[in-house]
C-alpha cells in the first residue's frame, strides 16, 4: 500500500488580492508562510519517501515544509497544476464578476461545460490530476509521499476516486490552504480516508466569503480614471488622507497610472502608480493608495496594493515603493504586516521586493 498526502499550497498572493491565479505565479502572503510552518509541525516524525508538486511557486515552497527537514529532492510535475484559465488569468475577481458573471458562476459550480479562450475544462483537470497521482502511487509502492497541488485540482481529483460525475465535481468543498487529503494506494485503487483536514491550523475567526455571493461583498475591480475626474478625485482623496494643503496640484503625467477601485459600481478607493519615477531601478512607484473611511477594515487596501504588485511585476519590476503619509501610523503598521519595510537613507519611503524567488 502507498499512502499519499495530498495537500492544497498555502495562502498566496491570488487568495488575498482576490485574482485569478491558476497558471498566474504568485508567492505566498505572510499569512501562507505561517501556514507552511504549521504544516511542518503536523508531519514531524512523519516519515515520507518522496515529495512531489506543481511547478509553481506557490506550491514549490509549501512543499519545502516536508522535503526541507527531511534532505529530500523536490520533485515538479505539471501535470499537478491548478486548473488552467486561460485569459481570465492573473485577472481581478471581481472585474470577471462585473464583465462575465453567468460564465464565472458556472467556473465556481464546476460545470463540465465551462470553458474561456485558453482554459481547460473541469473534467481535463480532473482526468490530468488523477492520472499524475496514480502515477506517482504506481512509481512508489509501499512507501509515503507527499503531493502539492491547488485547491480546484485537488477537488476535481477527488472527485474521481469518490465516483462522483463529471457533473458533481462541484458538491465536494473547495480545500483550505494547506488542507490535507489522505490517499491509500493498493493494487491501483485509490481509498479517500479523509480530505480537507487542516488541525495544524488556528480555527477561522469567521466563516469565508465564497461563490458569487462572497465576491458581491469582497472583490473589487480596477477602472481607469477618465482625465475629467483625475484632479477632482485625487485632491479629494488627499484631503481625507490630510495631505492636501491649499494650492497643491496632483502630479499627473502621461505615464501615470490612476485607476478607481470599484465594489460593484460603487467607488471604494483610489491607486496612483507612476509607471515612470523610479524605472531605471526596476522599482515601482505607488504615489498614493486610497481607501475611503467607510470601507477600511474590509480587506479592501490589500486588493488596491496587489493590483499595484500585479501591474508592476507584469513590468519586471523587482521592488515597489511608496510614501508612508507622515503622522498616520494605521497606515504605516498596514504597509509593514504585507511586507515593507524602511527604505535605506529616504525618510517615509517604504520598501518591498516583489520579484519572483522561492
Amino acid at each position: 500500500m502507498t499512502t499519499i498526502y495530498l495537500i492544497r499550497h498555502a495562502q498566496a498572493e491570488g487568495n488575498l488580492y482576490r485574482r485569478c491565479h491558476s497558471w498566474h505565479n504568485g508567492l505566498l502572503t505572510q499569512k501562507g508562510r505561517e501556514q507552511v510552518k504549521a504544516l511542518e509541525k503536523r508531519f514531524e516524525g512523519v516519515p515520507f519517501d518522496a515529495v512531489y508538486s506543481s511547478d509553481l511557486y506557490r506550491t514549490m515552497s509549501t512543499a519545502g515544509a516536508i522535503y526541507r527537514p527531511r534532505g529530500l529532492t523536490l520533485r515538479v510535475d505539471p501535470q499537478l497544476r491548478e486548473i488552467g484559465a486561460g485569459v481570465w488569468e492573473d485577472v481581478p475577481w471581481g472585474q470577471l464578476l462585473h464583465d462575465h458573471r453567468d460564465s464565472l458562476t458556472a467556473f465556481l459550480r464546476c460545470d463540465p461545460a465551462w470553458r474561456v479562450e485558453g482554459s481547460e475544462t473541469h473534467p481535463q483537470v480532473r482526468r490530468r490530476v488523477r492520472a499524475a497521482v496514480e502515477r506517482i502511487a504506481q512509481a512508489h509502492p509501499g512507501q509515503t509521499v507527499a503531493v502539492v497541488s491547488h485547491g480546484c485540482a485537488i477537488r476535481a481529483g477527488l472527485s474521481a476516486w469518490l465516483e462522483l460525475g463529471e457533473d458533481e465535481i462541484g458538491r465536494l468543498p473547495l480545500p483550505d490552504n494547506t488542507g490535507v487529503a489522505k490517499l491509500e494506494v493498493t493494487d491501483g485503487r485509490v481509498n479517500v480516508i479523509y480530505y480537507n483536514d487542516s488541525r495544524h491550523l488556528p480555527p477561522p475567526s469567521a466563516p469565508p466569503l465564497v461563490g458569487v455571493a462572497g465576491m458581491e461583498k469582497n472583490a473589487l475591480r480596477f477602472s481607469p480614471l477618465p482625465l475629467p475626474q483625475q484632479r477632482a478625485r485625487y485632491l479629494a482623496a488627499l484631503e481625507d488622507c490630510g495631505l492636501a494643503p491649499d494650492g497643491l496640484e496632483p502630479n499627473l503625467q502621461p505615464s501615470d497610472s490612476i485607476v478607481l477601485a470599484l465594489l460593484g459600481d460603487t467607488p471604494v478607493g483610489l491607486l496612483h502608480m507612476d509607471w515612470a519615477k523610479e524605472d531605471a531601478r526596476r522599482t515601482g512607484w505607488v504615489s498614493l493608495l486610497y481607501v475611503a473611511p467607510e470601507f477600511r477594515s474590509k480587506r479592501f487596501g490589500v486588493q488596491l496594493l496587489g493590483h499595484a504588485v500585479c501591474t508592476y511585476r507584469a513590468m519586471g519590476r523587482q521592488f515597489l515603493r511608496l510614501q508612508c503619509p507622515p503622522g498616520h501610523e494605521r497606515a504605516e503598521q498596514f504597509f509593514l504586516a504585507h511586507g515593507f519595510a524602511p527604505a535605506d537613507g529616504q525618510p517615509g519611503v517604504l520598501e518591498t521586493y516583489i520579484g519572483l524567488e522561492l
